[in-house]
């Protein structure tokens, strides 16, 4: 197996597992404050993440590394569940699905600008048509409209694609478990008074069902699902891999029907082919590295 195609199956692991998220946090902030549940997470994820530094003796950062565990941080660490866990309040998980569908665009967006990588115009074509897809999907879902929570929805985006790309380079260094784990360590004395703030002025009474979907996003979303990806981007590029993503929307709206019993019909299954397709197509185009 090429080390691509290595980096392309680590990243759809990554994204099974991300796939997930939205549901989970709509069953999580239900219950909880959405603000606890996205930086409470965060919390627990970065406690095991201090476990996991400690038992692998990893070293610490350097200077460098530091800056980009900062933006990394601030990508997917506090940002993208933030806004995400405020937007799964009042919409829909199949309609925060329009989340996921600019995804791909924006991180090789982001590789192309802070890393110099540089994807062919055919590259471009297919991220566009994918992309544009699954935003008209996520459209069509919401009957035409975009709700307040689009916004928080957008800046969720801005936040991952951020996130991803600058963890996703940084892996091809440190290897994405300390990636991930170092960026929640380093954001633990920011969120922890904050978090126990929240839980002093909103509480924790809950059902199981609430911390079910807590314990998922805590462990899962923001913990194990990032070593899959983190090391995909890194052995496979974070343009190419990137676009796996595109898949993302519809195992959601899969998830969301079978936990929280969110529509499906035919007519999602054409549209995840069509996204299959262009993301067959996009692996041919030429990214230069």
């Amino acid at each position: 197996m090429t080390q691509e195609s290595r980096g392309m199956w680590l990243g759809l692991a990554g994204v099974a597992i991300f796939s997930l998220t939205l549901p989970f946090t709509r069953m999580a902030v239900a219950e909880l404050n959405p603000v606890l549940v996205a930086l409470g997470r965060a919390v627990v994820a970065a406690i095991a993440s201090a476990a996991l530094l400690w038992w692998m003796g990893a070293p610490r950062p350097t200077t460098a590394q530091w800056r980009a565990l900062v933006i990394t941080s601030l990508g997917v660490v506090i940002g993208f569940p933030v806004f995400t866990s405020i937007a799964m309040r009042y919409v829909p998980a199949s309609h925060g699905a329009i989340v996921i569908g600019i995804l791909p665009l924006a991180t090789a967006l982001f590789g192309a600008l802070r890393f110099g990588e540089r994807p062919s115009m055919g590259f471009w074509i297919a991220a566009l048509v994918g992309s544009a897809l699954v935003v008209g999907f996520a459209l069509w879902q919401g009957d035409g409209e975009f709700h307040v929570a689009d916004l928080a929805l957008f800046a969720a985006v801005i936040a991952a694609a951020m996130g991803y790309a600058e963890g996703g380079r940084l892996s091809q260094s440190m290897g994405g478990q300390q990636v991930i784990s170092w960026a929640l360590v380093l954001s633990m004395p920011v969120l922890l008074p904050v978090t126990v703030w929240l839980v002093w002025t909103y509480g924790l009474d809950a059902s199981p069902k609430a911390w079910i979907g807590f314990g998922y996003v805590s462990l899962f979303s923001m913990f194990i699902g990032f070593f899959f990806w983190y090391k995909g981007l890194a052995l496979g590029g974070i343009a190419r891999v990137g676009q796996v993503q595109l898949l993302q929307p519809f195992l959601t709206l899969l998830a969301a029907a079978l936990m929280l019993g969110e529509a499906l019909d035919a007519r999602n299954f054409l549209f995840a082919i069509a996204v299959i397709a262009v993301v067959a197509v996009g692996r041919q185009m030429g990214v230069r590295r």
